[in-house]
């Protein structure tokens, strides 16, 4: 179906049901424009096969009588169209989530929604490069282009990632009007949270010697980062650097954007960083999750273990 297709499939009442809920989700919770249409396309998706599974166009009330079968049903059709356990798992999550907002509203009961269990999969780790990786990278990321001042510009966003741990959603957020960088950045994150990030020389140092050869004038209220053509930087830009420095470097498929990242936790603990304090750099909300963003064998947590228990 096509996403033209799969809205006609939509009552009026479900499509302003879920466009509250998207409304709900944005402005209340602070959910990123990303996150925003990930929801609504899962939920498009979902309501669009009950329509077709049940041969009839499905209202509010309809919505309401949903039961497990038809939940088995969608999981399964789902499945055959070639979608992951791991995307459908997201996918059970986005219309989880619209359902228990959808019956505190309207008053019915989503027990046979929400008790539907996800699939299982094998959660992949993230895997942060070494500290020699990391430098070697950014060493060759001036060189994937023949235009210097972009080769300055990459440089200075993967700097950035490594070494302030900011996403890179968040990087290439950042207004000319911040620069030159502070010691310490205020950054708006996921879910509109805030947080404080200290600025290393380094990345200073990379973010002004590009600005001194950028081509464009940078006013204050526009982006900081500029593509070829002066427009706002794109991820996708990024993410091509950085494909062709591992291929040059022989580093695997996980050396990502992302997994600069990843390194910033790593290195950081490694080097005596405390858990919670690096939890408050990369604004996670959950200090499981900065625990899955640090790859610390058992031989240094063992270390750290025998330094400061008093009975080790």
């Amino acid at each position: 179906m096509t996403e033209i297709s799969e809205s006609a499939l939509i009552s009026p009442a479900a499509r302003d049901a879920l466009e509250n809920y998207l409304a709900h989700e944005r402005g209340i919770k602070g959910a990123a424009d990303n996150t925003i249409t990930a929801y609504g396309r899962d939920i498009t998706e979902f309501l669009a096969f009950m329509t077709e599974h049940s041969g009839q166009t499905q209202g509010l009330g309809a919505l309401a009588r949903i039961d497990t079968r038809d939940m088995r049903s969608w999981m399964a059709n789902t499945r055959a169209g070639g979608v992951g356990a791991r995307s459908l798992a997201r996918k059970l999550s986005a219309v989880k989530a619209f359902y228990k907002w959808l019956s505190q509203r309207e008053g019915f009961e989503p027990t046979a929604v929400l008790s539907t269990r996800a699939p299982k999969f094998t959660k992949k780790l993230p895997r942060p490069l070494d500290e020699s990786a990391a430098r070697e990278l950014l060493d060759i990321t001036p060189l994937q282009s023949d235009k210097p001042w972009v080769g300055l510009r990459d440089t200075a966003v993967l700097t950035l990632l490594w070494g302030c741990g900011l996403r890179i959603s968040e990087a290439l957020s950042l207004s000319a009007g911040q620069a030159p960088l502070p010691q310490v950045l205020r950054i708006t994150g996921k879910g509109g949270k805030e947080r404080i990030v200290p600025v290393i020389d380094a990345a200073r140092d990379a973010v002004d010697a590009y600005m001194n050869a950028c081509p464009f004038d940078l006013p204050d209220d526009g982006p900081l980062f500029r593509a070829i053509r002066g427009g706002a930087l794109a991820p996708r830009a990024i993410q091509k650097v950085m494909a062709n420095a591992r291929m040059q470097l022989g580093l695997p498929a996980s050396a990502t954007p992302h997994a600069m990242r990843h390194s910033f936790a790593t290195h950081l603990l490694n080097a005596g960083g405390d858990l919670r304090a690096i939890q408050e750099l990369l604004g996670h909300a959950s200090l499981s999750t900065t625990q899955a963003y640090t790859a610390v064998d058992t031989v240094r947590l063992m270390e750290v273990y025998a330094k400061a228990h008093p009975k080790a």
